[in-house]
């Protein structure tokens, strides 16, 4: 017999899956902009951290601080900001949300003490630079730092991990891992336990499902009542996916959505390269060949029903009785105004 979900609060749980829903459904005309050739360069998407995200922001009050990484897009749209000045940032429209000037990763709005960086490793010393600002003002207020797993490699951040603690400054150091450093598995170049990292340095943390909605809001939240009852920092490793890849176009993420016959034809041609007569001893090419498959292969998990947040969210809440298709309908039609809405700014000129 079926074990049933333990009851929730559905009303409550259901607004989250709405902030989660809605933050899919705008990144997802920000891919369709992308793949139109509206929004040109790299663009770093957050399909796979929404259930995070959204623990974080519904667990954060009015004067708390938030230094994004890469990934802004999902964090600065759940936070409340237009999210047609938004797109027309992403679009170089002077109307955007910096004048067109920084574009998806270098993003800010001084209303809601939030920014994000391109740079690996920089959210941790911004959180440290609002945290002593607060602590400064003696609120009660905190900061919150988002990177991925890689960045816990740089020293800028394992420097804010030091300040910090030592200063005792109200600061959340959210890790994102999904395991990927770009094309490379993360594991294979990361040494050690990356929550002993931030013990090392006398910060609490623990590690959490970041796919799962409610352990996430839970867990998260425990940590913010905890950073404003102390006033210490605190530490989240918590695991995801990267449903688009590092970003828009990835290769790895291509392969799988192509056809079988493609794949097949690819894998062949790899095999048969460790017969041919030049280039390096066959033993070193079945050693390569065998990485690549493995990386082939892990790079799929990503793309998996059973690791995205929606879909998890979606099922448990199904199974307590909730009505999601009204919530999914009800975003729908707003997500469709926001891009027509902008899309008519767009065609009346104005783009930089």
């Amino acid at each position: 017999m079926k074990k049933k979900d333990k009851k929730i609060d559905i009303a409550f749980y259901s607004k989250m899956y709405q902030l989660m829903y809605r933050s899919r459904k705008f990144e997802e005309i920000v891919m369709q902009l992308w793949h139109e050739g509206t929004i040109f360069g790299e663009m770093h998407m957050s399909v796979g951290e929404e259930a995070i995200h959204a623990s974080i922001i519904k667990n954060l009050e009015d004067g708390d601080a938030i230094a994004v990484d890469h990934r802004g897009t999902a964090p600065f749209f759940m936070r409340g900001i237009d999210p047609i000045s938004l797109l027309l940032e992403f679009i170089g429209h002077k109307d955007g949300l910096c004048s067109g000037q920084g574009g998806h990763m270098h993003l800010f709005s001084r209303e809601h003490n939030m920014t994000s960086s391109g740079i690996v490793g920089a959210t941790g010393s911004t959180a440290m630079g609002f945290a002593l600002s607060h602590k400064y003002k003696n609120n009660k207020n905190i900061a919150v730092a988002l990177f991925g797993e890689g960045a816990i490699n740089q020293g800028m951040l394992l420097e804010s991990f030091n300040m910090t603690s030592a200063l005792e400054l109200p600061v959340l150091f959210v890790c994102k891992d999904n395991n990927w450093a770009i094309t490379t598995q993360s594991d294979s170049v990361t040494g050690g336990v990356l929550l002993d990292r931030a013990q090392g340095f006398g910060i609490a943390g623990e590690k959490i499902n970041g796919l799962d909605f409610q352990e996430s809001f839970s867990r998260i939240g425990y940590a913010i009542k905890t950073i404003r009852k102390t006033g210490k920092p605190y530490f989240i490793h918590a695991t995801c996916v990267h449903r688009e890849g590092h970003f828009l176009g990835d290769q790895l993420i291509a392969l799988h959505r192509t056809t079988g016959k493609i794949l097949g034809d690819l894998v062949g041609s790899l095999t048969k390269s460790l017969f041919k007569l030049k280039g390096g001893l066959v033993g070193e090419r079945g050693e390569s060949l065998g990485h690549i498959l493995k990386i082939m292969t892990s790079s799929k998990h990503q793309l998996k029903s059973s690791v995205d947040p929606l879909v998890i969210a979606k099922k448990m809440l199904k199974n307590q009785g909730a009505d999601v298709l009204s919530v999914e309908k009800k975003a729908d039609q707003e997500i469709d105004q926001i891009l027509k809405q902008t899309l008519q700014i767009i065609q009346g000129g104005n783009q930089l």
